[in-house]
């Protein structure tokens, strides 16, 4: 079985293929992960990652409930390729020289953002390979994020907002409008994998730097053809957000 890539750089799209692989099966209502958006051309970016994903087993396969209320038949949980700080280490200086290299800048950022929980360890080890400070925010009882523990943001400052996985970006245009509210100067996003369908879902304002786009699948529940297939199981919630919101 072989999975079409298709690289990104500057808006030009090369196919590639890589070698025949057993490390996914693929239900016929699932079409294949078919794109990827390296660093560079040649640089091994995406090898990389697809590796890293393989080795954690962060790629699941099932029948999912998402966040939106939409089932899925296929979950990317990075916390589990996080969760081993060689994979996480070599992503997040993947991602850091994307931001230096499109930005033209060694130090192009001064703080780091991570909302809480989920971005807190990738803030943590992005911070590291970009050579500047890491802190997390965390969800407001008032609704959206804030910073707490002594943590700030002096104006000006050029943030960085890390997120593993966006898909709707909820969470970081929260954190981008709290960043607007501190004084932030230039305000950036990156991530692991984008799901969300869009090369920029947080608006022309904001570079949106990431390592993979990946096409995931998902139905309306009364449209989901998981849920009349025999041989699945109910839909079950992977994240880690309660409710639907």
């Amino acid at each position: 079985m072989r999975t079409l890539l298709v690289a990104s750089w500057k808006k030009t799209w090369l196919p590639l293929r890589l070698p025949k692989t057993d490390w996914l099966l693929y239900p016929k209502c699932l079409p294949r992960i078919n794109r990827v958006n390296p660093v560079a051309e040649d640089s091994g970016v995406a090898d990389r990652l697809l590796q890293s994903l393989r080795e954690s087993e962060a790629l699941l396969e099932g029948h999912f409930l998402l966040s939106s209320g939409r089932h899925a038949g296929r979950y990317v949980q990075c916390a589990k390729l996080l969760q081993y700080p060689e994979l996480a280490a070599q992503a997040c200086q993947d991602l850091a020289e994307q931001a230096r290299e499109v930005c033209q800048n060694e130090q192009p950022f001064d703080v780091v953002v991570g909302p809480a929980m989920g971005a807190v360890t990738m803030g943590f080890e992005l911070a590291r390979a970009m050579g500047v400070r890491g802190i997390f925010s965390e969800r407001s009882p008032e609704g959206g994020f804030t910073l707490r523990r002594g943590f700030e943001i002096n104006p000006g400052e050029r943030v960085l907002v890390a997120e593993d996985v966006v898909t709707t970006g909820k969470s970081v245009k929260e954190v981008l409008l709290m960043l607007q509210d501190m004084g932030a100067g230039e305000t950036a996003v990156a991530s692991l994998v984008n799901r969300s369908g869009s090369d920029n879902p947080f608006g022309d304002n904001h570079r949106y730097f990431r390592l993979a786009d990946l096409e995931v699948p998902s139905w309306e529940a009364e449209d989901c053809p998981l849920c009349v297939d025999d041989s699945v199981g109910p839909a079950i919630k992977p994240g880690s957000r309660p409710g639907l919101s």
